[in-house]
């Protein structure tokens, strides 16, 4: 884990350091550039350093997050992440390149749809979250939660998983859990 967020750190630092040599370049080489052109090259660089810089801070995040979490709540998170820093980063530059207010209005709708796209999934990981903080149970309890009596297999940020008396695993959405009646039931001591 520790060296994939130390090669991820490296590679933001290169990225950053990268677009400054560039931007650089650009200013001293101005006199090749047209002038009309130059603005072109300006916003060019900034989306393309500004992928990379996004997608190493995606990466930082995923592994800080893959050691407790596991791989896919951490894959989860690092899409979210890029997803999120690339709609910032498209408003920005309409923002700069018109006006403010363009850049506003791509921002708010471009939030209004990643919003409702992901409503159903950023409830259920909200919910993830409650139940990791609240820990209404642990894992190894025996529980009925949504209607279904099993062993807590795994929390996640999405699921909660069971295994049923009849050894099937059930992944329950953390919301549906977090919103029904949760019965946790005591094992009796055996040999006492």
């Amino acid at each position: 884990m520790a060296g994939g967020v130390k090669r991820s750190v490296v590679y933001l630092i290169l990225s950053i350091i990268g677009y400054v040599v560039c931007m650089i370049m650009v200013g001293e080489l101005a006199w090749i550039i047209p002038k009309d052109y130059k603005i072109y090259v300006d916003y060019g660089l900034i989306l393309g350093f500004g992928y990379l810089i996004i997608s190493s801070i995606a990466r930082i995040i995923y592994w800080m997050i893959r050691a407790e979490y596991g791989r896919r709540a951490a894959a989860t998170l690092r899409s979210t992440v890029k997803v999120l820093g690339l709609g910032a980063l498209v408003a920005m530059v309409v923002g700069a390149s018109s006006s403010p207010g363009a850049g506003l209005a791509l921002g708010g709708f471009m939030g209004m749809v990643v919003g409702f796209a992901s409503q159903k999934i950023m409830g259920q990981i909200l919910s993830g979250m409650m139940i990791l903080l609240i820990r209404p149970f642990m894992i190894d309890d025996l529980v009925e939660v949504a209607g279904v009596k099993g062993v807590v297999e795994d929390v996640s940020l999405l699921f909660t998983t069971l295994r049923t008396d009849d050894n099937k695993l059930i992944l329950l959405p953390n919301n549906n859990v977090l919103g029904s009646k949760i019965v946790k039931y005591s094992r009796e001591v055996e040999g006492g």
